[in-house]
């Protein structure tokens, strides 16, 4: 895959004007260098030029190219983790800070979008949906947990009487709703705070594949073309970033996410299917998202890849997935189809820390990228600052390699996922 230009996405074809950046040459000076152009790495770099540090953003392709420009794009709080697998990480206290700061992820989004006009197509009001019986429970349970624990109130139970009003399909038992978390177009989200910070001061050079970089009181960071030296460096490529840091790529597994996007349907049609406009996501392990786009169309993913192989006809597959969902688009052409990587965890919570006093690294996003990429920006961008509290606690979350190597990793995590493959039927 080419990566002079993006993927042919409804995203890529919907995006906004953008200027290109020249890829690096020769070699220069700065205080903060940042590898990788997607929401974590733009974010980084904006909230440290607020702050009046020189950075230099390397991007490998184009801004947005990766996970940031091609997501399902529905902004959550918490971690893919879940709440009580987090508390069992770090303690119920740490949870709840990791908790309160995803929340403040959804304001900086709102704030982002707000202060420097980003025109992405923000959308409030998520909803999860049950498939299965005993999914139900599940999530008034969940829905107790959250109010009781976190106080967090926006979340509410939908049942079935209620949710067939909002959602035109006869698959999902019951719901909730969440009115603070959203949807919106990601690439021009992500190039949006580019454009942000490249009005702060950042230095972008596109086509700049960070190849390796020497750690020392100044950091050496090499490309094709040319050399950055650096007080601090900020690794933000996550499933992309490959070779450049080896020590962390262990610790995620890229994994393969499809989306379709029908032809625009017109917006009565549109409306029909999910009423309230709500992104909407199932419970399953091997899950089903969907959305409305603001020309009406229905974009659909899911159908994950966990060989790195994708053997079959990717839009057709995830096409029937769809008309599981809403059998009444059988007449609807796919005018879209695209992939890209998720970045997992084998715990499934972000993976944030230093690989020396002045390197951090931001990976690990695990499918919640929209909001936490963007505040784990802030986060490291008070790092290397001098105010790291916030960042540790998300450091202090202990991650192990995929069990493996490289060799046998991808073949027992597709073993591992055939199991909650099955578990989904029951």
């Amino acid at each position: 895959m080419s990566t002079s230009e993006y993927v042919d996405s409804y995203y890529a074809a919907s995006r906004h004007p953008a200027p290109s950046h020249a890829p690096l040459a020769g070699d220069v000076d700065c205080d903060v260098c940042v590898v990788g152009g997607g929401i974590a790495g733009c974010s980084a770099a904006l909230h440290l030029a607020e702050r009046g540090y020189r950075v230099v953003l390397l991007e490998a392709a184009r801004i947005g190219w990766g996970a940031s420009g091609r997501s399902g794009a529905q902004a959550l709080f918490g971690l893919a983790a879940g709440e009580e697998k987090t508390e069992a990480l770090v303690g119920r206290e740490d949870a709840r800070r990791i908790w309160d700061m995803t929340v403040e992820g959804l304001a900086l989004m709102r704030g982002l979008i707000a202060r420097h006009a980003i025109d992405c197509d923000y959308v409030p009001g998520q909803m999860h949906v049950a498939v299965r019986p005993r999914q139900v429970g599940e999530l008034r349970n969940w829905v107790d947990l959250i109010h009781a624990r976190y106080d967090y109130r926006s979340l509410r139970f939908v049942p079935r009487e209620e949710l067939r009003d909002l959602i035109a399909s006869e698959r999902y038992l019951a719901g909730t709703f969440d009115s603070n978390s959203a949807h919106l177009h990601p690439l021009n989200y992500t190039l949006g705070i580019a454009a942000a910070a490249g009005r702060a001061g950042v230095r972008i050079h596109e086509g700049s594949r960070a190849l390796d970089y020497e750690a020392g009181e100044v950091v050496t960071v090499r490309t094709a073309q040319g050399r950055v030296r650096c007080r601090h460096l900020a690794l933000c490529g996550n499933a992309w970033l490959g070779d450049t840091a080896p020590a962390i790529a262990r610790r995620i597994m890229p994994v393969g996410t499809y989306i379709v996007a029908t032809e625009p349907l017109g917006l009565e049609r549109a409306r029909a299917l999910i009423a309230n406009d709500a992104a909407v996501t199932d419970i399953n392990w091997i899950l089903d998202y969907f959305r409305l786009s603001r020309d009406h169309r229905l974009l659909f993913g899911g159908r994950v890849s966990y060989s790195g192989l994708d053997p079959f006809n990717t839009a057709q597959a995830t096409r029937q997935r769809m008309l599981r969902v809403f059998p009444q688009l059988a007449d609807a052409r796919i005018a879209y189809s695209w992939g890209g990587y998720v970045d997992i965890t084998l715990n499934r919570a972000p993976d944030f820390g230093r690989l020396a006093p002045n390197v951090y690294y931001l990976q690990g996003f695990s499918g919640h990228g929209i909001v936490l990429t963007g505040i784990a920006g802030k986060l490291l961008a008070e790092a290397v600052a001098g105010t790291a509290e916030r960042f540790d606690v998300f450091a202090r979350i202990r991650h192990r390699e995929f069990p493996g190597g490289a060799l046998l990793r991808r073949p027992a995590l597709v073993l591992a996922m055939a199991w909650y493959r099955l578990r989904d039927l029951l």
